[in-house]
């Protein structure tokens, strides 16, 4: 079973268009299966209220849909958000009232600007000619949901982002560092004995509750992914961010779909003291972020060094 998950973002309404609505809570997702292929879309209906979402949902997915009904600068933010986070593979599209020649000015000089340019009329034609990307490594599940069903016991919800998990794996669940046991994967309510990269799954395991999970957590083999709260990064600031960044400030930062208070010890190396543990590679984008800001709330982001 092959899988692809996108992100829709600006306007949400076309996702209705493309697959049922499934899970949702501050990201809602909607899924289609056709023969032997999943789709997933994704949207952060909880942005703009919260601007952690967004990162979220972007993490979640190999390729974007940005529908654009209006310009203002929640779309810049979403923008700024895309170019931080590497989103090379997109498809762009606009309603008929926005100004192409103004969109077209505030995505110069990012990835969005490297996005296929498509009429409305055009766009699932567009969806439906993507690939998906199997992405190979060690077992790699980023958790975006976890409860609890009765008569089944601890079900999560994420995305195979690497590998390929099976029936009675045993896995860690970082960064806490539980063992997890596999009892049963879903892939779009169908019971299977594998799933492989970039799978969307349900999972039914043991050796946890959900009160041990929290959205970003990793479901991974021993000794495959580290875990720290003092990290470095090859920092840059966004251009559009106004305020200062100083020593000693409290920020939010993104690594995946895990949102951590964090403070700058130092500026030169950059260096950031996180409130609690995360887990990371070398090379994970980190985003910097001040949701209370008026403005751009998105400070700047680097490579994990």
């Amino acid at each position: 079973m092959k899988s692809i998950n996108y992100v829709i973002l600006g306007d949400e309404s076309v996702a209705t268009e493309f697959g049922k609505k499934g899970t949702a809570t501050d990201l809602t997702i909607y899924d289609k299966k056709e023969a032997e292929l999943i789709r997933t879309w994704t949207v952060p209906t909880g942005f703009p209220e919260k601007i952690q979402v967004l990162f979220q949902a972007i993490n979640m997915s190999e390729f974007v849909i940005f529908y654009v009904t209006k310009l203002d600068k929640f779309i810049g933010e979403q923008i700024v958000a895309l170019d931080n986070l590497k989103k090379t593979q997109g498809i762009l599209c606009h309603s008929y009232d926005v100004d192409r020649s103004k969109l077209l000015s505030m995505i110069k000089g990012t990835v969005v600007e490297q996005y296929k340019l498509v009429e409305q009329a055009a766009l699932k034609v567009e969806i439906d000619a993507i690939e998906p990307i199997y992405k190979d490594g060690p077992t790699r599940i980023a958790i975006d949901h976890c409860f609890d069903v009765k008569g089944v016991g601890t079900v999560i919800l994420g995305k195979v982002t690497q590998g390929k998990v099976k029936t009675y794996d045993n896995l860690k669940l970082m960064p806490k560092g539980a063992d997890v046991m596999i009892k049963s994967i879903q892939m779009h309510d169908d019971q299977v004995d594998e799933a492989v990269s970039p799978a969307r799954v349900g999972l039914s395991v043991k050796g946890i509750t959900p009160n041990d999970v929290q959205r970003g957590d990793i479901l991974c083999l021993q000794d495959s992914i580290q875990v720290g709260q003092d990290i470095s990064l090859d920092f840059s600031k966004n251009v559009y961010f106004k305020d200062d960044i100083v020593e000693n400030q409290m920020f939010q930062v993104n690594i995946g779909l895990q949102i951590r208070p964090a403070k700058i010890v130092s500026l030169k190396p950059f260096r950031l003291l996180l409130g609690k543990p995360a887990a990371f590679d070398k090379n994970d984008i980190c985003v910097v972020l001040k949701p209370e800001s008026q403005n751009l709330r998105i400070a700047g982001s680097g490579t994990i060094t």
